[in-house]
């Protein structure tokens, strides 16, 4: 682990290795091993779980009719979870739609996320958002787009009006490794190299775009860690199925913007076990037995292997804990079904189309309401 305030320069290498912690035999080896506690590794395992357990709650909603969209992230929850931990409160990350784990990391509540899946009457976005596309301002979860990149631009400038306004709070940008062929990530990272912000640029390389895999972005050529150097900017490339390496990883990071020492970015080489959403057949573009190999290995079972290493954990308290969550999951997702799905029950009022753009409403618009009787 080179210190925190190293030249950019002299950690060339570490774009092109991949920085990991845990062994095949579950056990946390060499300089990148964090301090963390059992307690700290079962709330890790809670939170991947948990988020998986969403996710095939969702899909399993879609597949009744009860949404209209999902995007699951089977296969990267360490990615998210693991580098949410390493956040403050006041922080924002600019996310994708397959970061539903900085939310859960953080125990959002899984109803309130659901009924902005199920576009129902209790949606905090109303019905205006495609499923999947959350806005938690107090989780510190900026609105997602789905214009691909567009959040690497608005996480680098909001890290500068951090740094300009005196503040210690850092911004974490996250994009797939097909959106670094994008023009708004290069230009975030001109920002990001000539005023040095205090922001994570966060890169996950699950090996898959909609339907072309990572080489059509240019990933045979280099590693997407490398297109930092360019800039003058620190880069890592990292196990991102291992939840110890992605804290360790971001702490790294973190640090350094708090200390003004500008940005970081980290390519997270992950996979992407699942469909690109509802709407997606991988068995139509990728062979069946690359999923079933599951490249990495799966960061649950890693994690839980590690656990049980360690002493703090067994397999009985695995089933148990899946069940517990489960469970949980399960209640959560009738008591967003009270409130509304994409067919049943009530929506956000139409009134609300009217309001929210506009300080004072033009008067074209209250013709309009007023026409429509609302």
């Amino acid at each position: 682990m080179p210190p925190i305030d190293v030249p950019a320069h002299e950690i060339h290498d570490l774009a092109y290795s991949i920085i990991r912690v845990l062994d095949r035999q579950g056990q946390a080896v060499g300089p990148w091993a964090p301090a963390l506690d059992a307690e700290a590794l079962k709330a890790g395992l809670r939170a991947m779980m948990k988020t998986r357990a969403y996710d095939a709650r969702m899909m399993m909603a879609q597949r009744q009719g009860k949404t209209s969209f999902y995007m699951p992230c089977t296969g990267e929850e360490a990615v998210a979870c693991g580098s949410q931990t390493a956040l403050e409160k006041g922080d924002m990350d600019f996310p994708t739609y397959r970061q539903q784990g900085l939310l859960i990391a953080q125990d959002w509540s899984l109803v309130d996320m659901m009924c902005q899946v199920f576009s129902n009457a209790q949606d905090r976005l109303l019905g205006r958002q495609l499923p999947v596309l959350y806005s938690v301002r107090d989780a510190g979860f900026f609105s997602i787009s789905g214009n691909l990149a567009t959040q690497y631009v608005q996480a680098v400038g909001w890290a500068m009006a951090s740094a300009i306004s005196g503040d210690t709070r850092v911004a974490a940008a996250w994009v797939g490794e097909g959106s670094t062929a994008e023009s708004d990530f290069h230009a975030a990272l001109v920002f990001a190299s000539v005023y040095r912000p205090p922001v994570i640029l966060n890169v996950v390389n699950n090996q898959w775009a909609i339907s072309t895999f990572q080489g059509v972005a240019g990933g045979e050529n280099a590693p997407f860690a490398a297109r930092a150097h360019g800039y003058g900017i620190p880069s890592l490339r990292v196990d991102g199925n291992d939840y110890l390496a992605v804290h360790a990883a971001t702490t790294w990071a973190v640090e350094r913007a708090r200390r003004n020492l500008g940005a970081t970015l980290i390519e997270w080489v992950t996979y992407r076990a699942g469909a690109h959403s509802s709407s997606d057949d991988p068995s139509r573009y990728r062979p069946k037995e690359e999923s079933d190999a599951w490249p990495l290995g799966d960061p649950i079972e890693r994690l839980k292997n590690h656990l049980v290493a360690l002493g703090a954990w067994s397999e009985a308290r695995q089933t148990q804990l899946r069940a517990e969550i489960e469970e949980e999951v399960l209640e959560a997702a009738r008591e967003a079904e009270r409130h509304g799905t994409l067919h049943d029950g009530p929506k956000p009022s139409a009134a609300t189309m009217f309001e929210g753009v506009y300080k004072e409403m033009p008067r074209h618009l209250r013709e309009q309401r007023q026409a429509m009787g609302i």
